[in-house]
């Protein structure tokens, strides 16, 4: 068996790769040889940021936790590199130059992977695909029937800020007035009270929105009219961490893991209750 500093070889040193996740990376590959286990007497930190305002991505519970698709992917992760998880609840519109200053060492928040932000970022793989779709006020039933018919000077329209919905809406949608907020919850009840037509956000947001928050006032055109990967966000250069992500996603695609968690957050509402 070769010796545990040996396996330093196996990682190149690079000035600009993540520390803590070179850590992660060693302890996993050292914890697969018995001898160097028993030598391991540390256990490292994975620090994951999540905005926790996304479900069933990621949210708070009633008591104050963090609960979502997102936070038991992240803790899996954890898990395999034998890693204790640190969740990090960041707001939105700063949580890349947060990431850049080292205030934790990925971003694991539903983002989706877009050419802007890979200016910036390295991205892993995508684990999900989701699309944008539209939250339309109950009297425009039958008259909205895709996005297309929003794109008039008549109509206002709204998303968070900072997110694909609103790039979507600007691109689009650009005849439209636009109006976006800080947080998904106040564009939605923009939509309910009258003062915008339609709300334009990621897919698995707005199938709980329509029941939770419309009130009976809103319609679900549920046919997502962009394609968008979501993927772990990665400090530029960090590319040993992000071969060893792609590889893990790969496996729990194929050992059930990955299977099972889907069903939990976007095949059951059970999980709704943990909300109220």
């Amino acid at each position: 068996m070769r010796s545990v500093p040996s396996l330093r070889n196996l990682i190149p040193e690079e000035n600009n790769m993540n520390k803590t996740l070179r850590s992660l990376l060693l302890s996993a590959m050292v914890a697969a040889l018995p001898a160097a286990a028993v030598m391991a007497n540390e256990t490292p930190t994975l620090r994951i940021a999540t905005e926790g305002a996304y479900p069933p991505f990621n949210y708070f519970t009633a008591d104050g936790k963090l609960a979502g698709f997102d936070i038991e992917i992240g803790r899996a992760l954890c898990a395999k590199m034998q890693a204790k998880c640190t969740f990090v609840a960041q707001d939105w519109d700063g949580i890349i130059p947060a990431l850049l200053t080292n205030k934790f060492d990925m971003i694991g928040s539903g983002m989706t992977l877009t050419q802007e932000r890979n200016l910036r970022l390295n991205f892993s793989d995508p684990f999900i695909v989701v699309g944008q779709t539209l939250l339309i006020r109950k009297d425009l039933e039958g008259k909205i029937k895709i996005y297309k018919d929003l794109n008039d000077p008549q109509y206002r329209i709204t998303s968070k800020i900072g997110t694909t919905g609103e790039m979507v809406a600007k691109k689009l949608i650009s005849k439209a007035k636009y109006n976006g907020f800080d947080n998904e919850q106040e564009a939605v009840l923009d939509v309910v009270n009258g003062k915008a037509d339609a709300f334009i956000y990621d897919a698995p947001y707005n199938v709980v929105a329509v029941n939770k928050a419309g009130a009976g006032k809103l319609v679900y055109l549920d046919e997502p009219f962009t394609y968008e990967p979501l993927a772990f966000g990665l400090k530029k250069g960090d590319y040993d961490s992000i071969n060893w992500i792609n590889n893990w996603l790969q496996q729990i695609r194929h050992d059930g893991t990955y299977d099972r968690l889907h069903a939990k957050w976007f095949k059951s509402s059970a999980w709704l209750k943990d909300m109220e």
